[in-house]
């Protein structure tokens, strides 16, 4: 009685531990719910949204170029050491004649230095050497202590062949952003996908097990009876409790791989780790999806799948840049425009200053003629750099081939799995039954039982494989052909 009431309080206790997990979850999410949080809250999906921002931003960035390029400009400059202008003879004219020009030159010097009086120009005279030979000269310092510039000046290109064509390549960039965001769309609902099944998985065998563990508890109960009225041997006794001490392993590690299902599932769709939910349904329902025609796809379009739409996109952006690189052998036209307020002074009295303007209007023509084979091998480099994407694009579509291959070939074998496995369980369930009953009647032994037991248990499991083999093979296809959920 003690044994009976021990072993009947630990089933208890298993059976409310177990169900806890499950029992706790609030929000019961379908696959669509899953799919559609995670397409909202998944990181790589909002990464990928940004870049496309980010993309688009570069493309305005690239346009602007065409527009008037509008530039302020202000300066000022103190003079250290004036510039000195000379005027005289030669160094090397005789002192004769040195003598004779520096009685003309002084006054006019001197003229000058008066002239220029108060104006920012000096007069400093020149004295040679006693030993040297020289012309009697002076020199004129030029410019004033303070120089301020104020102005504006604008600049746009006319005639520029290369920049029209990189405007073209920022546009494909931003196609090739937007398709990278659907790539990580589509990784996301097949993470969800994969990861839900997983989620139901984990309750299917949580189902077994704790089936198992209640036909082992029942069984040990019968036992146990028929031990106290010594119609079972002691050995069918303890057997039936080691059954009943096996199976609660089973049972906590299926409930532990529904829990770290969960936490996946959660990860994956981008929300809070502590944030109650469970799945609805079954494995079972995806049943349904795996009765058909298989071979009728053997032959699948790739043109939505997103790895090729991305290589088709650079083939264009790299055609575009072979054109823009030839491009740079053609001549470039510029208009600019400037206009200036200068001023210069020895003091800061402003508002006395005079102030005179400076402004122009031209055109520049840029002729490339020389450039050491530079725009050359620049043309070379991007053809190679073309054909390389284009060998690149044959070998991955080559092992998309080989990848859609698997996958249909894994679908058809668990097809094939399952409705082998859905004839087991029947004959397994048929043959349990029949141990069960014997067992009861004292026609079969506790081993009997435990070996049909085992046989219903493995039976059940590999219909929850096969359907989960299946249905995540599916996914994998449809991410590999570009199904788009949100289409």
């Amino acid at each position: 009685m003690y044994q009976r009431t021990i072993t009947t309080l630990l089933s208890s206790m298993c059976a409310m531990l177990l169900m806890t997990a499950v029992s706790q979850a609030q929000t019961v999410l379908t696959l669509d719910d899953a799919i559609r949080i995670a397409l909202s809250e998944n990181t790589a999906v909002k990464v990928a949204d940004k870049e496309i921002q980010r993309s688009e931003y570069a493309k305005k960035g690239t346009y602007a170029s065409l527009f008037p390029q509008i530039n302020g400009s202000a300066s000022f400059q103190r003079t250290i050491k004036k510039q000195v202008m000379y005027m005289g003879g030669d160094d090397s004219s005789s002192s004769g004649s040195s003598s004779m020009f520096s009685g003309i030159l002084d006054p006019i010097m001197y003229y000058i230095e008066q002239l220029y009086a108060g104006t920012g120009v000096t007069y400093i005279p020149y004295v040679a050497p006693a030993t040297e030979s020289s012309s009697s000269s002076g020199g004129i310092e030029v410019g004033r202590l303070n120089t301020y510039n104020f102005g504006v000046s604008a600049s746009m290109p006319v005639v520029n062949p290369q920049l029209w064509e990189s405007i073209r390549i920022s546009g494909e960039a931003v196609e090739l952003a937007v398709e990278k965001a659907r790539e990580s769309r589509l990784s996301t609902v097949t993470q969800v996908k994969q990861a839900y099944f997983a989620v139901l998985l984990a309750k299917e065998a949580f189902n077994v097990y704790k089936e198992v563990y209640e036909n082992a508890v029942a069984n040990f109960e019968q036992t146990e009876r028929r031990y106290n009225v010594q119609k079972a041997s002691e050995l069918d006794y303890t057997r039936a409790k080691a059954t009943v001490a096996n199976a609660i392993p089973n049972v906590y590690n299926a409930e532990s791989s529904i829990i770290l299902a969960l936490w996946q599932l959660k990860a994956v769709m981008g929300i809070d780790l502590d944030e109650d939910i469970d799945t609805a349904g079954a494995l079972s329902d995806f049943a349904q999806h795996m009765f058909y025609d298989i071979h009728e796809n053997d032959d699948i379009d790739l043109t939505g799948n997103s790895a090729l739409r991305q290589l088709s996109i650079q083939a264009d952006q790299l055609a575009s840049t072979v054109r823009m690189q030839k491009y740079a052998y053609l001549p470039t036209l510029a208009l600019s425009f400037s206009y200036s307020y200068n001023a210069m002074a020895n003091n800061f009295k402003f508002s006395q200053y005079n102030w005179t303007p400076y402004s122009y209007l031209g055109l520049s023509l840029s002729i490339p003629i020389f450039s050491g084979g530079k725009r050359h091998s620049d043309v070379k480099q991007a053809i190679i750099q073309k054909e390389e994407l284009d060998l690149q694009k044959v070998n991955t579509e080559r092992q998309l081939r080989i990848g859609i291959r698997q996958y249909l070939q894994t679908m058809e074998t668990n097809m094939k799995s399952y409705n082998s496995a859905q004839d087991a369980v029947a004959t397994a369930q048929k043959a349990y039954d029949i141990a069960s009953k014997s067992y009861n009647v004292g026609r079969s032994t506790l081993t009997d039982l435990n070996d049909a037991q085992l046989a219903l248990t493995q039976s059940r499991l590999n219909v929850s494989q096969a359907i989960y083999n299946f249905v995540t093979a599916k996914a994998s296809l449809e991410e590999t052909i570009g199904f788009d959920f949100t289409e």
